[in-house]
């Protein structure tokens, strides 16, 4: 095993698994899988969605106990943990979907069902004390708000912060992150990774889980590369970097995406343009913005810039306070979504499985719904015509699933992603905004994606992409659109693509000229 950390690589791991297999009906989900955790080193867990990774987690979190092998804690070998024995080794997490209780405050959430009590008999809840005990522990996350702070009131990556002072109040020695910045901007980004150089600091072990590899560059010690339920490799310090990740993951190499969408394109005829619009979140802020055919527009901005509001309104969600909407150079008037999309102006929403897709729905089911009467046969839906346009679908996109029959909760990420670009796909999208297209997606099913919306561009459509993610808005988009505070605070061109230039607009200063 490479480490160019030799302070880590020489010190004992507290935590080992060798040669765990577990098996579910018909799948392997890990075979023969070995690992080890040393205290006080980060590691980057790594592959695509299907490869093991959740199966791990429950492993390591007690939830599941393996077929096979053995896990060992502090030199105990074990068959599998319980959770009561996985928190009493020092694990802990902070899951992609937080566990918190907005209606009560921090200190509350941290010491949950552990409160210290006082009043004899009358257990009443000792809240000065309590304090006391959440303090120092705010003040290792590097936290900026108190024990008393509702949680309701907190930022996403605040929240993050809370639960990761959860983990260390039960005095963790691993905290497992699992895609901890999935939904946070750029600058909270920056902060969580800095708390996991915190943590590394004082000794606690991170695994940090996470698509966005350059992330993992910058944190990680070791990344171990998990691939069809096996290790299919680790890589140390010195030799971390996207594509040797990349390889390890998918088994070669990935085209770089950025290549087809380098040389600046020809602009198409303007298909949706805004003019003056007024969101009911930015009411007094007008938006000017047009979209053009064949072109991939790149939606940049802080979070609570306006992005997802403006959105809202282009897909009749939302009805504009004011100015205009024009679809290929006619006034367009949009009551509801319904309008929208008799106008062929479809939305891949933010969050997929809360307003994308019914989960408890087939394939085949989901695909239709937007269009039920083309799939009626005397006002009856005929399965047979549902199933042809979902296999269509299915063989276009390259959706994994046994048969379009398949309940669409049981599905990836992306393969998710896929059937709600398939359902807008069937009808001929003249404008497609895709809301955060790749969150908790996998690298290879990412690239799928981006080459599904260049597909779409290329054929005339009209694409906006809202995005919080800086590689992906730079290497996919034609043109970049920045917002700040409810308005377009500027528009880059190819020649004028950075980081920098897009984080000025964002807060509200002028782009560098190139």
């Amino acid at each position: 095993m490479n480490y160019s950390d030799t302070s880590i690589a020489a010190t004992t791991p507290f935590l080992s698994l060798e040669n765990v297999r577990k098996t579910y009906p018909g799948v392997v989900a890990l075979d023969g899988f070995s690992m080890e955790v040393r205290p006080g080193e980060v590691i980057g867990l790594v592959g695509e969605n299907g490869a093991g990774k959740s199966t791990l987690m429950k492993i390591l979190g007690g939830v599941t106990t393996p077929d096979s092998g053995a896990i060992t804690v502090d030199g105990a070998a074990h068959k599998g943990l319980s959770v009561e024995g996985s928190l009493g080794s020092g694990i802990a997490f902070v899951h992609q979907e937080l566990n918190l209780f907005e209606n009560l405050d921090v200190a509350a959430n941290i010491f949950f069902g552990r409160e210290p009590l006082r009043a004899g008999p009358l257990r009443l809840v000792d809240r000065a004390k309590l304090r006391d005990m959440v303090a120092p522990l705010l003040k290792r996350v590097g936290a900026n708000f108190s024990a008393d702070t509702q949680v309701a009131d907190l930022s996403l990556a605040q929240q993050q912060m809370v639960e990761i002072a959860k983990a260390l109040s039960i005095k963790a020695r691993l905290v497992i992150l699992d895609e901890p910045t999935s939904s946070l901007p750029l600058a909270e980004t920056d902060k969580l990774l800095d708390v996991i150089k915190a943590l590394k600091a004082d000794g606690i072990s991170v695994i940090f889980i996470s698509h966005r590899l350059h992330e993992i560059e910058r944190v990680a010690d070791r990344v171990v590369v998990l691939r069809d339920g096996m290790l299919a490799g680790t890589l140390g310090k010195r030799d971390i970097n996207h594509d040797q990740m990349v390889k390890l993951m998918i088994g070669r190499m990935l085209k770089e995406r950025e290549k087809a969408s380098e040389a600046a394109r020809a602009p198409g005829a303007v298909a949706l343009a805004a003019k003056a619009v007024r969101t009911p979140t930015y009411p007094s802020r007008p938006v000017d913005l047009d979209v053009r055919r064949g072109e991939i527009l790149g939606l940049a901005g802080l979070v609570g810039s306006g992005r997802t509001e403006l959105a809202r309104v282009f897909f009749g969600i939302e009805a504009s306070l004011g100015g205009t909407l024009e679809l290929n150079g006619k006034p367009l008037t949009l009551a509801s979504a319904a309008d929208a999309v008799a106008q062929g102006i479809f939305l891949v929403p933010e969050d997929r499985k809360l307003t994308g897709i019914l989960l408890d729905l087939s394939i085949a089911q989901n695909i239709s719904l937007p269009n039920l009467p083309a799939h009626a046969r005397r006002s009856l839906v005929s399965a047979s015509a549902e199933t042809a346009t979902a296999e269509k679908q299915k063989k276009n996109l390259g959706i994994k699933a046994p048969s379009v029959q398949t309940r669409t909760g049981t599905l990836s990420g992306g393969n998710q992603q896929k059937v709600v670009l398939g359902k807008w796909l069937a009808m001929n999208p003249k404008v497609m905004i895709l809301d955060e297209p790749t969150r908790g997606i996998d690298i290879g099913a990412k690239a799928e994606i981006y080459g599904l919306m260049r597909a779409l561009a290329d054929a005339g459509v009209a694409v906006l992409m809202i995005s919080s993610d800086m590689e992906e808005v730079i290497g996919v988009s034609d043109r970049i659109a920045v917002m700040h505070e409810g308005q377009i605070s500027g528009i880059l061109d190819k020649d004028q693509f950075s980081q920098e230039n897009v984080l000025l607009l964002a807060v509200g200063k002028p782009a560098n000229r190139p």
